[in-house]
């Protein structure tokens, strides 16, 4: 009979193993022991029954001390709770079906304002004289292009045909899309064309064509999630962010490339590069959406973030990214990944353009219950003079320069484990180095927004362990994707180095679910501290990366990132020593700049955003791409697809 949940509990909380790994260790080591007692013929597997060995081993891995005497006790209620875990196996789970427990960033007694007012945009710009050669726009904001389309100066069709030659043009040297959804958007340019010469303009979004991360489904086109297992994947409806942006009338010309599974830029068609260095990466995990709105192939696309996936790749590709609240975008028919940590937001060309785009798809579906009822209300004639700046004092210190003292290789190092210390020397020996360069640009920063007439206050992070929280993304999403370590599928991602998710799902099998709680619990305490911090000032200001992402993707709280600069001739380039996916900087690429918000309060991130991204004139930054593309860089790609 099968134990039911209270009563393995008490079986669990008898013996002192409320943080024990016992629902996770124990059942891996005997489901390693089955797999030796199951044969190709049969149905169903013969499970090895859990040993006091296995008990032992466990309470090891968990650094629980389990009496000696106690062990023969805990064996039968173990082994019955076993099919608990195989009757939750059974069930058909797809990744859209959350837990039943729901992460809210606002801490006890705050409110939103759910207000909502009508957008101010800004004037129309000057129209500019239509070039000859149409791709002479391919690099403008939301706001020119727009006013093109709504004059009529040029037509959606014209402006989908120009970016969708553009995509293939570049595609084969930059990997940025995954599937041209070319007949959609053939369809959507001339609807969009002829309502408007009826007089029936939507609004700035009207017939400009996108691109959307390939986790967003859309009905009759493949949903790959950048992962090989998933390449033919359909979904028979559109997520909720593409119906609010066809209600806009915007065009979908392409479904951009992602890591597997929203880590990294490695897809199983290769590596999405950088278009301001194609030898490297774009970063990720929105990869493409940051590659194709910096080369010029669409107006603006959408990516997401849980762990960094759109404040990376935006400044790999020197683009601007709105990272929103969470709980202010539906998520609905996105693949999950963390469902208390990720976050659908734009990437554009400038950080007006995100506001803008911002302002289409946020708000309540009735499907996604993390979702507040929070206004967004741009306005692009904002006072940003009145917020409160502060910014993250140690965070703009200078590097260490120096390196720490390392322990002496051992006496009988290999041939193999003396060339793996000479590589993680050099790597970390680059990254120093170029930490150090960049730290010009953070002092920029500052400096220009003094001179915009800021007064910043120093402000500090809350000290709590950020780090020992994030083990949690880990967990969710390796029950989001547990068919695949169960089936063994995860051998079909690309990727199959230690620090990729086929490891990392193994791993958070044997995350204790007290640990998770207790984590949980610590993420609350972030939580009200980072209410604290944005009680105290309006707008944090941070350099791009560090523990600052880490607490505000727990917390949920919304980041702005935009260009901040490009590294001159003398950046440092990383040596042959160092692997090709942790290459980045060197000469005549972007950096960036953060600014952080207060919970719901991303019109007014964005508006100071806007402001200084304004002053310190780096809108017009763009990479020079070659006329054509090639099949390959020359030397070959290192990072060939698998599948």
């Amino acid at each position: 009979m099968a134990l039911d949940r209270r009563t393995f509990l008490a079986v669990s909380g008898r013996f002192g193993l409320a943080s024990t790994l016992f629902p996770g260790a124990l059942y891996t080591l005997a489901t390693q022991a089955e797999a030796q007692t199951t044969t190709p013929q049969s149905k169903s597997p013969a499970y090895a029954r859990i040993t006091p060995e296995m008990i032992r081993q466990a309470a090891q891995i968990a650094a629980v001390n389990i009496p000696e005497a106690d062990i023969p006790m805990m064996i039968s209620s173990l082994n019955d709770n076993r099919q608990a875990f195989e009757a939750i196996r059974r069930l058909d789970l797809p990744n859209s079906m959350p837990p039943a427990f729901v992460f809210d960033p606002l801490p006890p007694g705050a409110k939103v304002d759910s207000k909502r007012e009508a957008p101010v945009y800004g004037k129309f710009p000057a129209i500019r004289t239509v070039p000859s050669n149409l791709e002479d726009v391919a690099f403008d904001t939301i706001p020119q292009l727009a006013e093109l389309i709504r004059t009529r100066k040029v037509s959606s069709l014209d402006l989908t045909e120009m970016y969708i030659r553009r995509i293939k043009r570049y595609n084969p040297l930059l990997k940025f899309v995954i599937t041209i959804t070319e007949e959609r958007a053939i369809a959507q340019a001339k609807a969009a064309d002829a309502e408007i010469a009826r007089g029936n303009y939507r609004g700035p979004l009207h017939g400009l064509p996108w691109s959307g991360k390939d986790l967003l489904a859309v009905k009759g086109y493949p949903t790959t999630w950048g992962a090989a297992p998933y390449k033919d994947q359909h979904f028979d409806y559109d997520a909720t962010v593409v119906q609010r942006l066809d209600a806009a009338g915007a065009v979908l010309i392409a479904k951009a490339t992602m890591g597997a599974l929203a880590m990294g830029d490695i897809w199983f068609g290769g590596k999405t590069r950088n278009p301001w260095n194609p030898r490297q990466g774009s970063s990720g995990s929105s990869a493409g959406p940051a590659s194709t709105t910096s080369a010029g192939c669409v107006a603006f696309s959408i990516g997401t973030e849980t762990l960094g996936s759109i404040s990376s790749p935006s400044t790999r590709c020197g683009v601007s990214g709105l990272r929103p609240t969470f709980g202010f975008v539906p998520r609905t028919g996105a693949m999950a990944l963390s469902w208390t940590m990720d976050k659908i937001g734009p990437i554009c060309r400038s950080i007006e353009d995100c506001a803008i785009v911002l302002q289409h798809i946020y708000g309540p579906d009735g499907h996604d219950e993390t979702v507040h009822d929070a206004a967004f209300n741009w306005n692009i004639d904002y006072d940003w003079k009145s917020l409160r700046i502060g910014y993250l004092r140690d965070a703009f210190e200078p590097p260490k320069t120096h390196t720490e003292q390392q322990p002496a290789p051992p006496a009988n190092e290999t041939a193999a484990q003396k060339k793996k210390r000479a590589q993680n020397e050099a790597i970390s020996a680059f990254f120093r180095n170029l930490r150090a360069y960049d730290h010009q640009f953070n002092e920029a920063a500052l400096k220009k927004l003094h001179q915009m007439g800021v007064t910043l206050k120093p402000v500090e992070l809350p000290r709590l362990p950020f780090d020992a929280m994030t083990p949690l993304l880990n967990a969710e999403a390796a029950a989001a994707f547990s068919h695949l370590t169960l089936s063994g599928r995860d051998k079909l991602l690309v990727d199959q180095s230690p620090d990729a998710w086929p490891n990392i799902f193994r791993v958070a099998r044997l995350y204790p679910a007290v640990e998770y709680i207790q984590a949980n619990r610590a993420r609350e305490m972030a939580v009200r501290a980072a209410a604290r911090l944005f009680a105290e000032v309006d707008i944090v200001v941070a350099p791009t990366g560090g523990e600052q992402l880490l607490m505000t993707n727990l917390t949920g709280n919304p980041a702005a990132i935009i260009p901040n600069g490009l590294r001159g001739a003398d950046a440092p380039t990383a040596p042959s020593a160092v692997p090709f996916e942790y290459r980045e900087g060197g000469p005549n690429t972007p950096v960036s700049i953060t600014f952080l918000g207060g919970l719901y309060q991303d019109a007014k991130l964005a508006a100071f955003a806007r402001a200084y991204q304004l002053y310190a004139g780096f809108l017009n930054l763009h990479p020079k791409l070659p006329s054509e593309s090639h099949q390959q860089l020359p030397g070959g790609d290192p990072l060939k697809p698998k599948v």
